[in-house]
Parts: C-alpha cells; structure tokens; sequence
C-alpha cells in the first residue's frame, strides 16, 4: 500500500496515469469505427506519418533555439497526422489505389521521413525510441494539457456524432441513400482517427497506438452484440489496460506501451478461449424464463 501511494504522489507518475486514463477511454471508441470500417491498419499507417511530424517539429525547435528541443514535437505530429489521414481517405474515396497500397505508402513514407529528419535535426534515431514505443519521463505538463484537449474533441466528436458514423462506417451506400454527408463523415473518421494517434503518442508509443485501438474491441466483440454495449466495454478493458500496464512500469523497467498491448492481448486470449464455453451457456439459457414451456416433457 505504501509503494502504491509513493507511487500516486510522484508528479511524473501522476501525469502519467492521467494520460493513460485518457488515453484509454479515447482509442477504443475510436477503434469501434474502424473495425467497423474494417481499416483496423489505418492507425498503424496514420502512426507512421505522425513519425515525420514529430521529426518536423524537432528540426523547427531546433532551428527557432527552442528548449527543450523537442517541445514542438507533438504539434508537429498532430499536423502530419491529420494531413496523412485526410490524405489516405481521398485516395480511398476515389478509388485509384487500393486501400492496402496507400497504407504501404504510409508506412514506408513515414518511418523513413521521419529518421532522415531527425539526423538533419541534430538528433540520433535513438531519439525518436520513446516515440515509437512510449515512454512517461517525456509527458511533460504541457503534453498532458494538450493530450486533454485532443482527447475531449475526439471523444465529443465520437460520441456526439455516434448514430451518423455508424451508419457511414456499416453501410455508405444506405448513409448516403438516407441524405447522410458521406464525405464530410469519412473526412472526420480520418481526423479523429490520427488526433487519436497523437493522444496516444506519449503513452503507448506510434508503432503500438493501433493496438490499443483494435484489440480491445475485439475482445468486446467476442462477449456483446450490440454496437454501444461493444463501445462500453472497449473503453473499459482499455483503461483497465492502461492504468495496469503504465502502473507496472513504476516497478519495472519495461516499455509502458508494449506492458499495454500484451495485457489487452492477455485479455482476448483469455476471453477467445472462454468463448465456446459461454455460448454454450448463452444456447442453453432460457429468453423467457417466467413464461411457463410451452411443450412438456414428460416420462
């Protein structure tokens, strides 16, 4: 009890969890619409990118005498990101290359513009690690500040506008059959989808961020049915997640994004070799238990 309050009272842990805890509300109920879009990758592309703009915004602080040089970072990223996202979802609407090519593009694009940069920015590529793989000694107050505000535009974005992405992300074609603005919808999927990675940047790192956003909801999926009911238990397996896994790093040296990502595929292992074993219990559950048979077995 005692670690664990040393452990509460430490500003850098405390800002820590307070970005883990947004963290993992925010990458679940974005990580329902693209499962449901079936680009459960497109984070994984839209991290990349956000490479480059973390190396960006390294060579501008460096050149503007900035300090510490990296405090441009995150708004760079969050550029890069938003633009990359955008990007993507127009060569998808048009249809000129396939979605699996632009996301290749990103990746290979981003990982590779990002390290260029940063050595013309005076850093090594061991600087972009804790980029890459999260780390809680770089969330300084000013990227806790600026996780928040991300993190409530996408959540009241997401949330707010839950029954029209929904319909965009099932069906365009009955989206746009119903007088929905497709476009307009597609175009803010993608926005959100790259703020989130940019949330998630300081804590779970960008090769890791799409994790975080895919798997729990596939172990939600594994216990519910109904798209809100799956939300729900999403956002509460992620922080879960989170919290657990970031508070693991306070004993052990161990990346905090990658402790993360293996307790959430813990978790949907555990739950995957449950599965059988509920439904079976499901099948043979009652619907209508106060209703009396209507046909009688007897000997």
């Amino acid at each position: 009890m005692d670690q664990i309050l040393d452990m509460l009272t430490t500003p850098l842990m405390q800002r820590g969890l307070l970005a883990a805890l947004l963290v993992g509300i925010v990458a679940p109920v974005m990580g329902t619409f693209l499962v449901q879009r079936r680009l459960s990758l497109l984070g994984d592309g839209i991290g990349h990118v956000a490479l480059t703009g973390v190396a960006l915004g390294w060579l501008v602080g460096a050149a503007a005498g900035v300090t510490p040089v990296d405090a441009l970072a995150v708004p760079g990223a969050v550029v890069a990101a938003v633009i990359g996202a955008v990007g993507i979802e127009i060569v998808r609407e048009r249809g000129r290359t396939s979605a699996d090519v632009a996301l290749a593009l990103l990746f290979y694009g981003g990982i590779a513009g990002g390290v260029i940069i940063i050595q013309l920015a005076g850093g090594q590529s061991s600087n972009l690690m804790a980029y890459l793989f999260g780390s809680i000694s770089v969330v300084t107050t000013w990227d806790l500040v600026l996780t928040a505000v991300l993190a409530l535009v996408v959540l009241g974005l997401g949330v707010g506008l839950r029954p029209a992405l929904f319909t965009v992300s099932h069906d365009e074609e009955f989206a746009r059959a119903s007088g929905l603005p497709v476009r307009l919808l597609n175009i803010a999927i993608a926005v959100m989808a790259a703020l989130t990675v940019t949330v998630a940047m300081r804590v779970v790192g960008l090769l890791l961020v799409s994790a975080l956003m895919i798997v729990p909801v596939a172990v939600a999926q594994l216990l519910t049915r109904s798209f809100v009911t799956t939300m729900r238990l999403a956002i509460g397996i992620g922080v879960v997640a989170c919290v657990v896994g970031l508070s693991a790093t306070y004993w052990w040296d161990v990346s905090p994004g990658a402790m993360i990502v293996v307790l959430t595929i813990a978790a949907y292992a555990v739950v995957a070799a449950l599965h059988p074993l509920l439904r079976a219990r499901q099948a043979h559950r009652d619907p209508h238990p106060d209703l009396p048979a209507d046909v009688v077995l007897e000997a």
